[in-house]
């Protein structure tokens, strides 16, 4: 277990010397010179704090002392009003489609269950509209007793509810169906990311219009340029579906549908309709571009195609060790990764390192919510050999994540749609990691 350590050993008297280091970068930050061990308590006592925390002025970023070392001990700078940044060293982002139609979530770099707004997949038809919240309103129509138009502030009025929820593109994972080119966990399977979103019951709003006898069905209906709009059910709409205005804390961003969108939990991410102007109630689905030229599952064994498929089935995907990373050496390692489903929550997680023979149970880390990502842990000590690592997934329904031969087997090759196999990373002996297909 000890033949590559995590980390870097130290011994306590090198603590002491990086904690003791004096450098430049300290230079302006106490008004009576250099502050060490000896002196700090005097510091203190004499108020010292007070006159230095209104002298935080860097001088130099990062400087290093005399032996080279970056101090532990960093200038900072004063608070700022505006809107906060991440560290300028991390530079973990979204990968932009050929074509600028979609950017994808950077899974392998994912802590936690939560992706920042910032690095939440988009998926849009015709552009991310600039729309005027004070303008914008929301209008419910149709076969209703009362129909109404809401602007951002109306539906705040309401009662508001909050849920953690994955969103799924159906088209997310489509190309790892037929080929093992997208090197990394965001180039393959990034069209999925888990937010906090905060809005108001579409059953509350309904109940407010008013139902008339017969309704069945209601017409989802964006601002976007390519007005994309969807048929739901109405059953889904008075279950869990939500009017979302705001994500992770704060107002939705503009890809993701500012000033508010749709949210149907577990459903694929197009019917999750953006920029949401309109929904229009009716006896029947409206058979709109969405779905029936487009978001239809061709069966490719058969030519035929399913329709209003919109659940995301139960799937999972290793996210460390995973495409394009190295591992310095063998040791022990914990894979982690992710796993959802859109049906019910996720019961289990097994992993595989040796393609699929033997599998083992991975832990689930806390909180293991409903139509959400889960956090899965595994440990594991690599030996350096080859190594086929697998994850596959079981929700509360008994559904367990298939494997690409039975997709292709049950409908054939090449599902442009729902794709949920199981993805496959080789570890080769030098310790690179990449992707493959795998039976």
């Amino acid at each position: 277990m000890n033949d590559n350590p995590i980390g870097e050993a130290v011994t306590e008297a090198e603590v002491e010397k990086t904690l003791e280091s004096d450098c430049d970068c300290k230079d302006g930050m106490f008004p009576q010179g250099k502050i060490g061990t000896a002196s700090r308590r005097a510091f203190l006592r004499s108020g010292g704090l007070l006159t230095a925390a209104a002298a935080i002025v860097p001088v130099k970023a990062l400087a290093q002392d005399a032996s080279g070392e970056a101090p532990w001990s960093v200038p900072g700078r004063i608070a700022k009003s505006d809107y906060g940044s991440r560290a300028p060293f991390e530079k973990v982002a979204r990968l932009a489609s050929f074509g600028g139609t979609s950017s994808l979530t950077p899974l392998q770099a994912s802590t936690g269950i939560i992706t920042p707004s910032g690095l939440h997949f988009e998926r849009h038809h015709n552009g991310i509209p600039a729309i005027d919240p004070a303008q914008h309103r929301l209008i419910i129509h149709g076969m209703v007793d009362k129909p109404m138009k809401y602007s951002v502030e109306d539906l705040k009025r309401f009662p508001s509810t909050s849920r953690i929820l994955f969103v799924e593109c159906s088209g997310n994972s489509n190309a790892a169906s037929r080929s093992a080119s997208q090197k990394t966990a965001q180039e393959a399977h990034g069209l999925t990311s888990t937010s906090e979103w905060t809005g108001v019951k579409l059953s509350t709003l309904l109940a407010q219009v008013g139902i008339k006898d017969g309704a069945a069905w209601v017409l989802a209906e964006g601002s976007d340029g390519a007005m994309l709009s969807r048929s739901v059910p109405i059953d889904k709409m008075l279950d869990d579906a939500m009017v979302a205005y705001a994500q992770n804390g704060e107002a939705i961003r503009p890809e993701n549908g500012y000033p508010m969108r749709l949210i149907l939990p577990g459903w694929e991410g197009n019917i999750n309709v953006k920029w949401l102007r309109r929904l229009k109630i009716g006896d029947k689905p409206f058979m709109t571009r969405e779905e029936t030229s487009k978001y239809t599952d061709l069966i490719t064994l058969t030519g035929k195609a399913r329709q209003f498929s919109w659940v995301m089935e139960a799937k999972s995907l290793i996210t460390f060790p995973s495409g394009d990373m190295r591992l310095p050496g063998k040791g022990f390692y914990e894979i982690t990764g992710l796993a959802w489903s859109g049906r019910a929550p996720i019961e289990r997680v097994e992993v595989t390192t040796d393609g699929g023979k033997t599998w083992a149970l991975a832990s689930l880390q806390e909180p293991v919510l409903p139509k959400a990502h889960v956090r899965f842990r595994f440990p594991w000590h690599w030996d350096g050999s080859e190594a086929i690592i697998e994850s596959r997934a079981t929700d509360q329904t008994g559904y367990v994540q298939p494997t690409k031969s039975f997709l292709t087997a049950k409908e054939g090759v090449g599902p442009t749609y729902h794709y949920n196999g199981i993805q496959s990373w080789k570890v080769a002996t030098d310790g690179s990691v990449s992707n493959v297909l795998n039976a």
